[in-house]
């Protein structure tokens, strides 16, 4: 059927035409059917909806994400066919039915999902389906090559190394001293880093405070080669791309499937060509690993699917009960990494990155076992690291003369005290971290929570336990109501319960 395109300028997150309904039963279509549509030499095929008034008898309505592939004028006749569903649909109803899935099927599976193939619809099904069957490794191994092959690929050469962390603690800056202090050291390490999306920040965010974050492929691969190593926004070079759109599915469904979380991490490692990899898998309250068991599970399963990636994969089981650094919100943790890198910073930060940091050194075979801690250390100790940061910070369009003070954060303050004397038993992860989102962070990089004292420390009444910062101030009234109905920092004495 020849119909006059009318374009629409708003984006679906897929690819959608809209028909007028005496139009669509002349051609048998339903809603969610697919047609291609052509003009010009060229074609698209796209998700169908309906309406009696919008689009006109003869018209077809072309949103955003049509038009970028299909580029027509406004009011140009296009031919309109429809279409079968993509043979994959096919595949994700075996799944549904809990059969295990063979590599060509799973990687027709992820080829739709990158070419925007599959509605939101059918994409949830299958992601649904991979929760309540779960991956067989065979299935994770063929899902991680999918993942990686649909992408862009990079190759460093040899002594390529990354780390991940799981996970579920606030602040944990420890990418932007590892990778640094593991550059210094003359290994290569690409770090492709990720924006928060339910966290006060991502590294990505962090790091943005600092410099740019956003490359295309070939000024990252300029960045590694002159500093060995960078920090950046994933999002902008097409790493994995399958993986993006999976977890934008995942998120309000509010599943995780332990075989994506597998994939979707070395995925992305084997793509820029990983040589070792340190996994940080943090285990505690608030953290999205429980407990040691589970987090043992998951460790030996990261082993081995590297082993069947050709990945050498160390995995460190680390204390996720309490937050890592003392801000927790992209410009003071910033403010932390800086303060770290000078040997002025917090205790567990820079313990935690100088241990992950050490693993990574020894892994490469540059140290022998056991030394390597002691190169991360005087590595840092010696202001080498910090070198190597501003390094990085120059070469992403940063001040690579920024110091700790420099950086702006929100001017308007609320002091949350304690209202009697005891000990800090515990700060809440995702308590605190909550107040800090309610803040503004990471949307307001200046915005915040600054931890004044940390698990172990004595207060007496009055105070400060933490700081919240926030850039506008109805943003603070509302983290401070938060604070209030919540408390997130736990002040007590020894007495933990009372029995009569």
């Amino acid at each position: 059927m020849k119909l006059k395109a009318k374009i629409h300028r708003i984006e679906a997150g897929e690819p959608v035409v809209v028909l007028n309904k005496e139009d669509a039963e002349e051609m048998g279509i339903f809603v969610s059917d697919r047609v291609r549509i052509s003009a010009d030499g060229k074609s698209a095929t796209a998700l169908v909806d309906l309406t009696a008034s919008v689009v006109k008898k003869g018209e077809i309505g072309l949103l955003r994400d049509v038009w970028k592939v299909l580029p027509v004028e406004e009011d140009q006749i296009v031919d309109v066919v429809p279409t079968e569903r993509p043979k994959s649909v096919d595949y994700i109803r075996k799944k549904i039915d809990g059969l295990e899935l063979h590599g060509h099927e799973i990687r027709e599976i992820v080829q739709d999902i990158v070419d925007n193939n599959l509605s939101g619809i059918e994409l949830g099904a299958f992601i649904t389906s991979t929760y309540i069957t779960p991956y067989t490794m065979d299935e994770t191994v063929a899902l991680t090559n999918a993942m990686v092959e649909t992408g862009k690929q990079m190759d460093f050469g040899t002594a390529v190394v990354d780390k991940h962390c799981i996970g579920g603690v606030a602040g944990n800056r420890t990418t932007m001293l590892i990778v640094p202090i593991v550059a210094a050291a003359g290994l290569t390490i690409p770090k492709t880093s990720s924006r928060a999306i339910t966290s006060p920040a991502g590294t990505a965010d962090t790091m943005g405070v600092l410099a740019d974050v956003e490359f295309e492929m070939d000024e990252l691969i300029g960045i590694v080669k002159k500093t060995g190593g960078c920090i950046i926004w994933g999002g902008n070079v097409n790493l994995a791309p399958a993986d993006d759109k999976i977890i934008r599915v995942e998120y309000p469904l509010s599943i995780d499937p332990e075989g994506q979380l597998l994939a979707s991490v070395m995925a992305k490692k084997k793509s820029i060509g990983s040589d070792y990899v340190v996994i940080d898998i943090p285990v505690g309250v608030g953290a999205k690993v429980k407990d040691i068991d589970t987090a043992d599970k998951l460790a030996h399963k990261f082993i081995e699917l590297g082993k069947r990636l050709g990945i050498s994969v160390k995995c460190l089981v680390t204390d996720g009960s309490e937050p890592i650094g003392r801000g927790i919100g992209p410009a003071l943790e910033a403010r932390d990494v800086l303060l770290s890198l000078d040997n002025k910073g917090p205790r567990n930060l820079t313990g935690k990155s100088l241990d992950l940091a050490g693993i990574l050194i020894e892994m490469s075979g540059k140290v022998q076992k056991g030394k390597g801690r002691d190169l991360a250390e005087e590595i840092l100790s010696s202001g080498a690291a910090m070198m190597k940061m501003r390094e990085i910070i120059d070469e992403q369009n940063g001040n690579p003369d920024i110091k700790p003070d420099d950086i702006i954060i929100g001017k308007n303050v609320h002091e949350v005290k304690s209202a009697h004397k005891g000990v800090i038993r515990g700060i809440d992860n995702k308590l605190i971290s909550h107040v800090a989102r309610a803040a503004g962070a990471p949307k307001d990089p200046e915005a915040g929570v600054y931890l004044n004292m940390i698990k172990g420390d004595c207060v007496n009444k009055g105070d400060t336990l933490f700081t919240i910062y926030a850039t506008k101030g109805w943003k603070l009234d509302e983290a401070i109501a938060l604070t209030r109905r919540s408390p997130p920092v736990d002040v007590g004495g020894v007495i933990l319960e009372e029995v009569d």
